[in-house]
């Protein structure tokens, strides 16, 4: 302790008059201290004043200057030494040292700057004001080829110095990306991938800079996707390939990329991981699995990627993905299901897998959680079906096969996500099918059930689904009896309050679904509708002028329908129709200013 004291009091003496020797005596003591207790002897340096005198040290003439930089890194390991090191005006000097020839001067410079950023709004701040990232980005290009031991550790050190310099800070990480440092990290991962330290620095940058859109645009044109793949391949250490899947995930949220890594031959790993961990209850390979299959469900999000797995049906991948549908493992299960709504995102696919059996697969896999309840598979299952269910000539394979009375067990469901692709998925089935919508709108149970999602507030998807679906059931089935069903249940109301959606598809299904009940059933639904307050909702339509056409044309066609009713046509002939009908007449669409004529007719002729 007293050798330090002795070293600090003799420092801030020295620089003004001393020899090189007695310099270097004091630094060797402190840095000797520094080994033995850094933190203590971090605050003993603070309070001594010395950092400011570290700043005249810091030249490239000096002998002593590397070892200076050298006390400097080990002391801002410290947290509470970074701002210090920031307002003794270390940054700048430090920065200049960067230009210098010196491997000794370079590595501890670089350490020294790399622990000043870390968690270090200021460092940071100091070093981007100083132009540091730049200098160090330029070492990196032009290091990036020498396999050296020593270049190798500066190469090492000026990765991490960029890394804690860019840590969670967009503006830092989008300054880098321009700098064009993705393609020589790239490269620099290629030449040294034997270098474990080296390799570990490279990922946790690109882990840093891929959650950035723009650097994902950089990635695309280099070859890091083979890069990653070919060291994945080598790692047997859990963590190793945990910190490769890291940067994999967000990189695999790009078309290109997941296309390229598909070429590279990530999937085949992916799958081999699946294979060795399915069976094991360690939470390691637990962990793997999942990992593995949630990045074999992120590529085959991308279209071209996912159509080259796919093969036309007869792809060992999409097999493979298949095979993991009975498996016993939830995740697999999981992934299974999501994997084949993936698939599933072309008509073409979606033929071809229900011709092939996938349907009952996917209804044995939904009646193992009636009971257990697993969410996210009952959620990742309705998916596939209702995807399945788009093709025209799905529709009714589908129905014979039973699939709406596997999904309707899953009505007394309390959880949003799977409600909202159980409606979406009847909805699908029963698009043109007007047997199967007859037969679905008069199940009282499913639709009083309706009825109350149509009130789910907090869940604006469920609600919409809802309305849409009880539209549906009228549209396709034309039937008195659904009509009938829907009036008992009290759901009259909310196809009115639908005709008042922000988006006009629902709006148009509204007024569809109303004009038939209107055509059909008129006076079961005459209470429901007036009540509703229909008549001043189709006013309020037709009077905007930024109703579409479509709108304005099936508000008209209902007008005529509801007058068949005593009560409505009072309704009709109190709010003054004829004035804002005869304005239509002239309206730019064509079909629309034809109803007009017609339905002013039709009002004369009822007054």
């Amino acid at each position: 302790a007293d050798n330090l004291s002795d070293a600090l009091k003799k420092l801030k003496i020295t620089t003004t008059d001393s020899t090189a020797d007695s310099l270097e005596g004091c630094l060797d003591c402190l840095l000797q201290a520094l080994a033995q207790n850094n933190m203590e002897t971090s605050e003993k340096i603070q309070k001594s004043g010395v950092l400011q005198v570290f700043a005249n040290l810091l030249t490239p003439q000096s002998s002593c200057t590397a070892k200076v930089a050298n006390i400097i890194a080990e002391v801002a390991r410290n947290e509470f030494m970074r701002n210090p090191c920031v307002d003794a005006g270390l940054i700048p000097p430090l920065v200049q040292l960067l230009n210098c020839k010196d491997q000794e001067v370079l590595l501890q410079t670089g350490r020294a700057l790399g622990n000043i950023c870390y968690d270090s709004h200021e460092g940071r701040n100091a070093v981007d004001h100083a132009g540091g990232a730049h200098i160090v980005v330029d070492h990196l290009r032009s290091l990036c080829s020498k396999t050296d031991p020593a270049s190798e550790k500066l190469l090492t050190v000026f990765c991490g110095m960029l890394m804690n310099y860019s840590n969670e800070n967009d503006t830092l990480q989008s300054q880098l990306i321009n700098m064009g440092v993705i393609p020589t990290l790239v490269k620099l991962l290629g030449i040294h991938c034997q270098n474990a330290a080296l390799t570990e620095m490279c990922l946790v940058a690109f882990g840093n800079l891929a959650e950035l859109e723009s650097s994902k645009e950089q990635f695309a044109y280099t070859n890091i996707a083979e890069e990653l793949v070919k060291l994945f391949k080598k790692q047997i250490e859990h963590d190793k390939k945990e910190m490769i899947f890291e940067v994999l995930a967000p990189l695999a949220e790009n078309d290109v990329i997941k296309l390229q890594l598909v070429e590279a031959g990530l999937v085949e790993c992916l799958l081999e991981i699946v294979q060795k961990t399915v069976d094991s209850d360690k939470e390691d390979d637990i962990a793997e699995l999942k990992t593995a299959s949630d990045l074999m469900v992120l590529l085959l999000l991308g279209d071209e990627s996912m159509q080259k797995l796919f093969e036309g049906g007869k792809g060992s991948v999409f097999q493979r993905v298949l095979s993991w549908i009975p498996s016993n493992s939830h995740q697999l299960q999981l992934a299974g299901a999501l994997a084949i709504a993936n698939f599933a995102r072309n008509d073409g696919n979606c033929i071809h897998m229900v011709d092939n059996g996938i349907v009952q697969k996917l209804m044995d896999l939904l009646d193992r959680h009636v009971e257990d309840g697993n969410v996210t598979v009952q959620h990742a299952a309705l998916s596939a079906l209702r995807n399945l269910a788009i093709p025209v000539v799905n529709k009714a394979k589908m129905l014979s096969a039973g699939v709406a009375e596997a999904v309707l067990k899953f009505l007394r469901s309390e959880m949003p996500p799977v409600q909202f692709k159980l409606l979406g998925t009847l909805r699908m089935l029963i698009d043109a099918q007007a047997e199967a919508a007859e037969q679905l709108g008069k199940n009282v149970k499913l639709v009083e059930r309706l009825v109350e999602w149509c009130e789910a507030k907090d869940h604006a998807g469920v609600m919409g689904e809802s309305n849409r679906l009880l539209s549906a059931l009228i549209r396709h089935s034309k039937s008195k009896d659904v009509i009938r069903t829907i009036v008992q249940s009290g759901g009259i109301k909310h196809l009115v309050t639908m005709a008042t959606s922000e988006h006009v598809i629902m709006q148009n299904e509204a007024l569809v679904a109303l004009a038939l009940i209107a055509a059909l059933e008129l006076v079961t639904a005459e209470k429901d509708l007036e009540n509703a307050q229909l008549v001043q909702i189709l006013h309020r339509l037709l009077s905007d002028d930024r109703s579409a056409p479509e709108i304005k044309y099936n508000s008209m066609v209902l007008i005529c329908a509801l007058i068949g009713s005593e009560p409505l046509q009072k309704e009709v002939q109190s709010m003054a129709f004829q004035e804002v009908i005869s304005k239509l007449r002239s309206h730019e669409n064509k079909t629309v200013a034809q109803q007009a004529s017609l339905t002013e007719q039709r009002l004369a002729v009822e007054s």
